[in-house]
This record gives C-alpha cells, sequence and structure tokens, in this order.
C-alpha cells in the first residue's frame, strides 16, 4: 500500500528485511491476490510488476522475473500474471510482462517459460534421453 503511495523507501526496507529472515524476495510493487501458499520458500523471486491471483501456490526457487532490465523499461509490465488457483513447482522460472498463466495450471518443476498458457494447462519440462543405436551396438561388443 506505501509503495503504491510513491513511499518507496520503507516497503524496500521491510521487503529486505524479510528476504534477510527467509530466503524469498517480493518486491513491494508485486500486486498478490487472497491465500497465496508458499510452500519452502527459500529462493523464491516476485517482480515488481508481477501480478498473483488467489489461491495461487509455489514451491521453493521459483522465480517471477522480467525478460530483459533495461531503464526504460522501468514504469511498463515487466513480469508475469499468474491467474486464480495455479500451482508453480520448484524451480520454475517464468518470465515477462505479457506472459499469463491462466487459471487453474499447473506448471512443474525446472520449466522455463516466456510465453502464455491457457487455464487449465500443464506444463511440465521434458528431460527427454536420446536414444542412440549406433551407440548400443558398440555396446553389445563389450
Amino acid at each position: 500500500m506505501l509503495y503504491r503511495r510513491d513511499v518507496e523507501l520503507l516497503p524496500r526496507l521491510i521487503t529486505e528485511l524479510a528476504h534477510h529472515r527467509t530466503g524469498i524476495d517480493i518486491h513491494p510493487g508485486a500486486v498478490i491476490g487472497r491465500a497465496l501458499a508458499i510452500d519452502h520458500g527459500t529462493g523464491i523471486v516476485i517482480g515488481e510488476t508481477a501480478a498473483i491471483g488467489d489461491g495461487v501456490r509455489l514451491y521453493q526457487g521459483v522465480t517471477l522475473g522480467a525478460l530483459r532490465v533495461e531503464k526504460h523499461h522501468a514504469r511498463t509490465k515487466r513480469h508475469p500474471t499468474i491467474e486464480d488457483e495455479v500451482v508453480i513447482y520448484a524451480n520454475a522460472t517464468i518470465l515477462g510482462g505479457t506472459t499469463v498463466i491462466g487459471r487453474g495450471s499447473i506448471v512443474g518443476g525446472n520449466v522455463w517459460l516466456t510465453h502464455s498458457v491457457p487455464a487449465g494447462s500443464v506444463v511440465l519440462h521434458s528431460a527427454a534421453v536420446e536414444y542412440r543405436a549406433e551407440e548400443s551396438d558398440a555396446d553389445a561388443d563389450i
């Protein structure tokens, strides 16, 4: 509330104290809805223009950040919007001011997102292993 009334120093000091004690970095300009749940919050970063809806759950290491940090973008929407009832698992990174995570979506651990996803989406990190036949044939001779 103070930050929105152009009282910047006190909210930043409170943010730094909270970050020091919890490991969670929430910019005082971020807009956060009701019933935000943070589980194992160490390493969570929520940027200045992020908007988080009601009933959102965040796990450790989540970043809601900007795609770029340039002085002329200072007063623009640079951080994502997370709609209601979204779950974001450990170490997911969601970047960009036009990025919207639709209501009821699930963002899996270690996901890197720079684009919007519609309501009800499930976004998972793929640690695909490529099978290469020539390596397997060579291993058979051993």
